[in-house]
């Protein structure tokens, strides 16, 4: 007789945590090979949009940043070619320059000290979404990782470089993990490389649904106690290791280059 049989959902949930807990380890790969395999999965996604769009996270020393240099797009990125910035936007380590827009990143992590990665991209699906001025609704269970957990800036403030932008998306983004961007893209804050990953590419999957289920009719929502329950289920640390390694394993089969 199988012993789970008369468990409580609530203690299965539990024991399939603790199993996924002693299971998988630590992530093996580098803060740098992490955001260089992120951006060559960004670009298999569909996050490409030419030079538009930055991925930056917190380096070792304080107040330091990696990310990637102006001129090379998504698929370009490699281990090797990564910058180091500081809040500023000076460069302290490598080759060229950031792109300017980076600057409304420092003032999210300014206010979130439990971001640690940040993905800021234009992909198809997200952008058209953001030309309605409507939020992202979250009503399929695959997406309920964005459940109450997506903000939504409705007015565009304009090219992000300065100050002002960033001040206002970071208040609008407040405690999310991600935001829709009205009339410009969506942002992802993370505690994690491996979490913002799966996020940004959750969200533009939403977004693509959501524009197809608006073609053929209205959207009925999900019981939000449910969604939530999704959304706790789905959102943990080895969650989004196993997850991030599933794509790491894939975009290598195309982008090895990306490690050098």
């Amino acid at each position: 007789m199988p012993t789970t049989r008369e468990m409580s959902k609530q203690d299965l949930v539990s024991l399939a945590q603790q199993r996924l807990d002693a299971e998988v380890g630590e992530s093996t790969w580098s803060t740098r090979q992490k955001l260089a395999l992120t951006c060559r999965i960004l670009y298999d996604g569909g996050h490409d949009s030419g030079l538009a769009g930055q991925i930056t996270c917190r380096a070792e020393q304080p107040d330091t940043f990696y990310t990637q240099q102006l001129g090379l797009g998504f698929d370009e990125i490699a281990t090797s070619n990564l910058i180091h910035v500081n809040q500023d936007l000076e460069v302290t380590n490598g080759r060229g320059i950031p792109n300017p827009a980076n600057r409304f990143h420092t003032w999210v992590y300014r206010q979130r000290p439990d971001v640690n990665c940040i993905i800021h991209t234009h992909p198809a699906h997200v952008a058209a979404l953001s030309m309605l001025e409507v939020p992202l609704q979250v009503s399929h269970m695959d997406l309920c990782p964005l459940h109450d957990d997506c903000a939504f800036l409705q007015t565009w403030p304009g090219v992000p470089v300065g100050n002002e932008e960033g001040e206002i998306i970071a208040t609008a983004l407040g405690d999310k993990r991600a935001i829709l961007l009205a009339h410009h893209g969506q942002l992802i804050a993370a505690g994690s490389i491996e979490e913002a990953c799966a996020l940004a590419l959750l969200i533009e999957r939403a977004a693509r649904l959501q524009l197809m289920a608006m073609s053929a009719g209205d959207i009925k929502p999900i019981p939000p106690a449910l969604a939530q329950e999704a959304h706790d289920w789905i959102s943990t640390p080895k969650r989004s290791i196993v997850t991030f390694n599933y794509y790491a394993r894939r975009a290598l089969r195309q982008h090895a280059d990306c490690l050098i």
